[in-house]
Protein backbone atom coordinates (compact mmCIF):
# COMPACT_ATOMS: atom_id res chain seq x y z
CA UNK A 1 0.00 0.00 0.00
CA UNK A 2 1.35 3.42 -0.95
CA UNK A 3 1.79 6.26 1.51
CA UNK A 4 -0.86 8.26 -0.35
CA UNK A 5 -3.37 5.44 0.07
CA UNK A 6 -2.53 5.11 3.75
CA UNK A 7 -3.07 8.81 4.34
CA UNK A 8 -6.53 9.01 2.82
CA UNK A 9 -7.74 5.54 3.75
CA UNK A 10 -8.57 3.75 6.97
CA UNK A 11 -6.88 0.34 7.17
CA UNK A 12 -8.54 -2.44 9.08
CA UNK A 13 -5.97 -2.88 11.85
CA UNK A 14 -5.18 -0.55 14.69
CA UNK A 15 -1.55 -1.72 14.89
CA UNK A 16 -0.87 -0.52 11.35
CA UNK A 17 -2.05 2.96 12.22
CA UNK A 18 -0.11 3.23 15.45
CA UNK A 19 3.11 2.88 13.48
CA UNK A 20 2.03 5.19 10.66
CA UNK A 21 3.28 8.72 11.29
CA UNK A 22 1.63 9.89 8.06
CA UNK A 23 -1.92 9.14 9.17
CA UNK A 24 -4.13 12.20 9.82
CA UNK A 25 -5.64 10.35 12.80
CA UNK A 26 -4.71 9.31 16.30
CA UNK A 27 -5.95 5.74 16.90
CA UNK A 28 -7.07 4.23 20.18
CA UNK A 29 -8.48 0.94 21.36
CA UNK A 30 -11.76 1.21 23.25
CA UNK A 31 -9.88 0.60 26.50
CA UNK A 32 -7.46 3.44 25.80
CA UNK A 33 -10.28 5.74 24.79
CA UNK A 34 -12.25 4.97 27.97
CA UNK A 35 -9.49 6.50 30.10
CA UNK A 36 -10.12 9.93 28.59
CA UNK A 37 -13.48 10.25 30.32
CA UNK A 38 -11.66 11.44 33.47
CA UNK A 39 -14.30 12.60 35.95
CA UNK A 40 -17.11 13.03 33.42
CA UNK A 41 -20.27 11.99 35.31
CA UNK A 42 -22.54 9.22 34.06
CA UNK A 43 -25.93 10.92 33.82
CA UNK A 44 -27.88 8.16 32.08
CA UNK A 45 -29.58 5.17 33.70
CA UNK A 46 -29.74 1.65 32.35
CA UNK A 47 -33.44 2.03 31.51
CA UNK A 48 -32.75 5.26 29.62
CA UNK A 49 -30.07 3.59 27.52
CA UNK A 50 -32.47 0.77 26.66
CA UNK A 51 -35.03 3.37 25.55
CA UNK A 52 -32.49 5.23 23.41
CA UNK A 53 -30.96 2.29 21.58
CA UNK A 54 -32.24 1.06 18.23
CA UNK A 55 -33.49 -2.44 17.51
CA UNK A 56 -30.64 -4.92 17.62
CA UNK A 57 -28.16 -2.48 19.14
CA UNK A 58 -26.78 -3.95 22.41
CA UNK A 59 -25.39 -0.68 23.79
CA UNK A 60 -25.58 -0.56 27.60
CA UNK A 61 -24.21 1.52 30.46
CA UNK A 62 -20.79 -0.13 30.17
CA UNK A 63 -20.57 1.00 26.53
CA UNK A 64 -21.65 4.51 27.53
CA UNK A 65 -18.85 4.57 30.13
CA UNK A 66 -16.25 3.16 27.71
CA UNK A 67 -17.00 5.32 24.70
CA UNK A 68 -19.56 8.05 25.13
CA UNK A 69 -18.37 9.72 28.33
CA UNK A 70 -14.98 10.39 26.75
CA UNK A 71 -16.70 11.59 23.59
CA UNK A 72 -18.94 13.88 25.62
CA UNK A 73 -15.88 15.35 27.32
CA UNK A 74 -14.15 15.89 23.97
CA UNK A 75 -17.21 17.57 22.46
CA UNK A 76 -17.52 19.79 25.53
CA UNK A 77 -13.99 21.05 24.88
CA UNK A 78 -14.81 21.72 21.23
CA UNK A 79 -18.01 23.59 22.06
CA UNK A 80 -16.26 25.74 24.68
CA UNK A 81 -13.45 26.53 22.24
CA UNK A 82 -15.97 27.46 19.56
CA UNK A 83 -17.74 29.82 21.95
CA UNK A 84 -14.46 31.44 22.97
CA UNK A 85 -13.49 31.92 19.32
CA UNK A 86 -16.89 33.48 18.64
CA UNK A 87 -16.38 36.01 21.43
CA UNK A 88 -12.79 36.74 20.40
CA UNK A 89 -13.83 37.35 16.80
CA UNK A 90 -16.56 39.74 17.90
CA UNK A 91 -14.01 41.70 19.89
CA UNK A 92 -11.63 41.68 16.94
CA UNK A 93 -14.35 43.04 14.64
CA UNK A 94 -15.66 45.41 17.31
CA UNK A 95 -19.21 44.14 16.92
CA UNK A 96 -21.82 43.29 19.50
CA UNK A 97 -25.34 41.94 19.65
CA UNK A 98 -24.51 39.15 17.22
CA UNK A 99 -26.56 35.98 17.59
CA UNK A 100 -24.43 33.04 18.65
CA UNK A 101 -24.70 30.20 16.15
CA UNK A 102 -25.35 26.61 17.20
CA UNK A 103 -22.52 24.08 17.33
CA UNK A 104 -23.43 21.49 14.68
CA UNK A 105 -22.36 17.84 14.94
CA UNK A 106 -22.74 15.64 11.86
CA UNK A 107 -23.10 11.86 12.20
CA UNK A 108 -22.66 9.63 9.12
CA UNK A 109 -22.42 5.93 8.34
CA UNK A 110 -24.19 3.02 6.67
CA UNK A 111 -27.71 1.83 7.30
CA UNK A 112 -27.97 -0.59 10.26
CA UNK A 113 -24.62 0.50 11.73
CA UNK A 114 -26.06 2.34 14.73
CA UNK A 115 -26.07 6.03 13.77
CA UNK A 116 -29.45 6.70 15.36
CA UNK A 117 -28.45 5.15 18.68
CA UNK A 118 -25.25 7.19 18.76
CA UNK A 119 -27.14 10.37 17.94
CA UNK A 120 -29.79 9.82 20.63
CA UNK A 121 -27.29 8.88 23.34
CA UNK A 122 -25.13 11.91 22.55
CA UNK A 123 -28.17 14.19 22.60
CA UNK A 124 -29.05 13.04 26.11
CA UNK A 125 -25.48 13.23 27.42
CA UNK A 126 -24.78 16.67 25.93
CA UNK A 127 -28.06 18.07 27.23
CA UNK A 128 -27.11 17.05 30.77
CA UNK A 129 -23.88 19.00 30.96
CA UNK A 130 -23.76 21.33 34.00
CA UNK A 131 -24.39 24.31 31.70
CA UNK A 132 -27.68 22.66 30.58
CA UNK A 133 -27.31 23.43 26.87
CA UNK A 134 -30.28 23.08 24.55
CA UNK A 135 -29.60 20.15 22.21
CA UNK A 136 -31.70 19.22 19.17
CA UNK A 137 -31.49 16.20 16.89
CA UNK A 138 -32.53 16.19 13.24
CA UNK A 139 -32.15 13.33 10.75
CA UNK A 140 -31.89 13.65 6.98
CA UNK A 141 -34.80 11.24 6.41
CA UNK A 142 -37.25 14.13 6.26
CA UNK A 143 -35.21 15.70 3.47
CA UNK A 144 -35.71 12.75 1.15
CA UNK A 145 -37.81 13.54 -1.88
CA UNK A 146 -41.37 12.20 -1.39
CA UNK A 147 -42.03 8.76 -2.82
CA UNK A 148 -44.21 10.29 -5.53
CA UNK A 149 -41.24 12.29 -6.77
CA UNK A 150 -38.87 9.33 -6.51
CA UNK A 151 -41.31 7.15 -8.45
CA UNK A 152 -41.73 9.80 -11.14
CA UNK A 153 -37.97 10.16 -11.48
CA UNK A 154 -37.47 6.36 -11.31
CA UNK A 155 -35.37 6.68 -8.15
CA UNK A 156 -37.23 4.43 -5.70
CA UNK A 157 -34.51 1.78 -6.04
CA UNK A 158 -31.96 4.48 -5.19
CA UNK A 159 -33.70 5.81 -2.11
CA UNK A 160 -30.94 6.83 0.29
CA UNK A 161 -28.50 7.61 -2.52
CA UNK A 162 -27.41 11.28 -2.71
CA UNK A 163 -29.72 12.07 -5.62
CA UNK A 164 -32.79 10.96 -3.61
CA UNK A 165 -32.40 13.89 -1.18
CA UNK A 166 -33.53 17.48 -1.57
CA UNK A 167 -30.02 18.81 -1.02
CA UNK A 168 -31.12 22.40 -1.58
CA UNK A 169 -33.61 22.05 1.28
CA UNK A 170 -30.90 20.63 3.55
CA UNK A 171 -28.61 23.55 2.74
CA UNK A 172 -31.39 26.07 3.36
CA UNK A 173 -32.16 24.43 6.70
CA UNK A 174 -28.55 24.40 7.89
CA UNK A 175 -27.98 27.94 6.62
CA UNK A 176 -30.92 29.13 8.71
CA UNK A 177 -29.65 27.21 11.74
CA UNK A 178 -26.16 28.68 11.43
CA UNK A 179 -27.65 32.16 10.96
CA UNK A 180 -29.31 31.79 14.35
CA UNK A 181 -32.82 32.07 12.95
CA UNK A 182 -35.70 31.09 15.27
CA UNK A 183 -38.23 28.33 14.61
CA UNK A 184 -36.53 26.68 11.65
CA UNK A 185 -38.63 23.87 10.15
CA UNK A 186 -37.22 20.40 9.49
CA UNK A 187 -39.54 18.09 7.51
CA UNK A 188 -40.75 14.90 9.19
CA UNK A 189 -40.48 11.34 7.93
CA UNK A 190 -42.38 8.17 8.84
CA UNK A 191 -40.56 4.85 8.73
CA UNK A 192 -43.95 3.18 9.06
CA UNK A 193 -45.27 4.51 5.75
CA UNK A 194 -41.74 4.90 4.34
CA UNK A 195 -42.36 8.44 3.17
CA UNK A 196 -42.05 12.12 4.02
CA UNK A 197 -45.07 13.39 5.97
CA UNK A 198 -46.60 16.36 4.14
CA UNK A 199 -47.09 19.49 6.23
CA UNK A 200 -45.49 17.93 9.33
CA UNK A 201 -42.34 19.51 10.71
CA UNK A 202 -39.97 19.52 13.65
CA UNK A 203 -39.34 23.05 14.87
CA UNK A 204 -35.72 23.82 15.75
CA UNK A 205 -35.46 27.03 17.76
CA UNK A 206 -31.90 28.26 18.22
CA UNK A 207 -30.32 25.30 20.03
CA UNK A 208 -26.87 25.49 21.55
CA UNK A 209 -26.00 22.21 19.84
CA UNK A 210 -27.59 20.54 16.81
CA UNK A 211 -26.91 16.91 15.95
CA UNK A 212 -27.54 16.26 12.24
CA UNK A 213 -27.60 12.57 11.40
CA UNK A 214 -27.77 10.78 8.07
CA UNK A 215 -25.97 8.29 5.85
CA UNK A 216 -24.65 10.84 3.35
CA UNK A 217 -24.11 13.99 5.42
CA UNK A 218 -20.36 13.99 4.68
CA UNK A 219 -20.95 13.73 0.93
CA UNK A 220 -18.87 16.03 -1.27
CA UNK A 221 -19.91 17.28 -4.69
CA UNK A 222 -18.39 18.28 -8.00
CA UNK A 223 -16.93 21.77 -8.02
CA UNK A 224 -17.81 24.17 -10.84
CA UNK A 225 -15.32 26.13 -12.90
CA UNK A 226 -14.75 29.77 -12.15
CA UNK A 227 -14.60 29.54 -8.38
CA UNK A 228 -18.35 29.75 -7.87
CA UNK A 229 -19.62 29.10 -4.36
CA UNK A 230 -21.00 25.56 -4.05
CA UNK A 231 -21.79 24.76 -0.41
CA UNK A 232 -21.66 21.22 0.91
CA UNK A 233 -23.69 19.92 3.82
CA UNK A 234 -20.54 19.26 5.83
CA UNK A 235 -19.49 22.92 5.46
CA UNK A 236 -21.96 23.66 8.26
CA UNK A 237 -20.50 21.09 10.67
CA UNK A 238 -18.27 22.05 13.59
CA UNK A 239 -17.52 18.39 14.30
CA UNK A 240 -18.25 15.20 12.37
CA UNK A 241 -18.50 11.54 13.37
CA UNK A 242 -18.49 8.45 11.15
CA UNK A 243 -19.84 5.14 12.51
CA UNK A 244 -17.84 2.36 10.86
CA UNK A 245 -17.90 -1.44 10.63
CA UNK A 246 -16.86 -4.16 8.21
CA UNK A 247 -19.21 -4.80 5.28
CA UNK A 248 -20.03 -8.36 6.31
CA UNK A 249 -21.00 -7.23 9.81
CA UNK A 250 -23.29 -4.48 8.54
CA UNK A 251 -24.82 -6.98 6.12
CA UNK A 252 -25.58 -9.35 9.02
CA UNK A 253 -27.05 -6.55 11.14
CA UNK A 254 -29.21 -5.32 8.27
CA UNK A 255 -30.65 -8.77 7.56
CA UNK A 256 -31.19 -9.50 11.27
CA UNK A 257 -33.03 -6.19 11.68
CA UNK A 258 -35.19 -6.90 8.63
CA UNK A 259 -36.18 -10.27 10.07
CA UNK A 260 -37.03 -8.75 13.48
CA UNK A 261 -39.12 -6.03 11.83
CA UNK A 262 -41.23 -8.77 10.22
CA UNK A 263 -42.30 -9.71 13.74
CA UNK A 264 -42.92 -6.12 14.84
CA UNK A 265 -43.41 -3.00 12.69
CA UNK A 266 -44.12 -4.87 9.44
CA UNK A 267 -47.18 -6.50 11.04
CA UNK A 268 -48.90 -3.13 11.18
CA UNK A 269 -51.37 -3.01 8.25
CA UNK A 270 -50.32 0.62 7.68
CA UNK A 271 -46.69 -0.34 7.19
CA UNK A 272 -45.24 0.14 3.72
CA UNK A 273 -43.52 -3.24 4.23
CA UNK A 274 -46.60 -5.07 5.58
CA UNK A 275 -46.43 -7.50 2.65
CA UNK A 276 -43.20 -8.93 4.06
CA UNK A 277 -44.81 -9.97 7.36
CA UNK A 278 -46.67 -12.93 5.89
CA UNK A 279 -44.01 -14.48 3.64
CA UNK A 280 -41.83 -17.40 4.70
CA UNK A 281 -38.52 -16.90 6.50
CA UNK A 282 -36.66 -18.23 3.46
CA UNK A 283 -38.38 -15.72 1.18
CA UNK A 284 -37.72 -12.91 3.66
CA UNK A 285 -34.03 -13.77 3.89
CA UNK A 286 -33.76 -13.75 0.11
CA UNK A 287 -35.49 -10.35 -0.13
CA UNK A 288 -33.36 -8.86 2.65
CA UNK A 289 -30.21 -10.14 0.97
CA UNK A 290 -31.31 -8.67 -2.35
CA UNK A 291 -32.13 -5.27 -0.80
CA UNK A 292 -28.72 -5.24 0.83
CA UNK A 293 -26.74 -6.30 -2.24
CA UNK A 294 -28.52 -4.19 -4.84
CA UNK A 295 -29.26 -1.02 -2.88
CA UNK A 296 -27.56 -0.59 0.48
CA UNK A 297 -24.21 -2.19 -0.30
CA UNK A 298 -23.93 -0.22 -3.54
CA UNK A 299 -24.72 2.99 -1.69
CA UNK A 300 -22.17 2.13 0.99
CA UNK A 301 -19.38 1.46 -1.50
CA UNK A 302 -20.15 4.25 -3.95
CA UNK A 303 -21.22 7.09 -1.65
CA UNK A 304 -21.01 6.51 2.10
CA UNK A 305 -17.69 4.76 2.73
CA UNK A 306 -15.71 7.22 0.54
CA UNK A 307 -16.73 9.99 2.97
CA UNK A 308 -15.21 8.24 5.98
CA UNK A 309 -11.80 10.01 5.76
CA UNK A 310 -13.59 13.37 5.95
CA UNK A 311 -14.80 12.73 9.52
CA UNK A 312 -13.21 14.26 12.61
CA UNK A 313 -13.88 11.08 14.58
CA UNK A 314 -14.38 7.49 13.43
CA UNK A 315 -16.02 4.96 15.74
CA UNK A 316 -15.32 1.43 14.47
CA UNK A 317 -17.57 -1.38 15.64
CA UNK A 318 -16.79 -5.07 16.01
CA UNK A 319 -19.00 -8.11 15.55
CA UNK A 320 -20.78 -7.57 18.86
CA UNK A 321 -21.97 -4.15 17.58
CA UNK A 322 -19.80 -2.40 20.20
CA UNK A 323 -17.00 0.10 19.53
CA UNK A 324 -13.56 -1.50 19.24
CA UNK A 325 -11.45 1.36 17.86
CA UNK A 326 -11.61 5.13 17.88
CA UNK A 327 -9.83 7.37 15.38
CA UNK A 328 -9.55 11.07 16.20
CA UNK A 329 -8.31 13.48 13.57
CA UNK A 330 -5.09 15.28 14.51
CA UNK A 331 -5.18 19.05 14.96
Amino acid sequence: MSIATEIIGVPETLDHFQSDSYSPYHFFSSEQWAKFRADTPLTLTSDEVKRLRSMGDPIDLDEVRRIYLSLSRLLSAHVESSQMLFEQRNRFLSISDVTKTPFVIGIAGSVAVGKSTTARVLKELLGRWPSSPKVDLVTTDGFLHPNAVLQREKLMQRKGFPESYDTAAILRFLSAIKAGQPDVKAPSYSHLVYDVLPDEYKIVDRPDILIFEGINVLQSRDLPAGGKIVPMVSDFFDFSIYIDAAEDLIHNWYVARFMRLRETAFRDPNSYFHRYASISDAEALEIAGDLWANINLKNLRQNILPTRPRADLILKKGKDHLIEQVALRKL
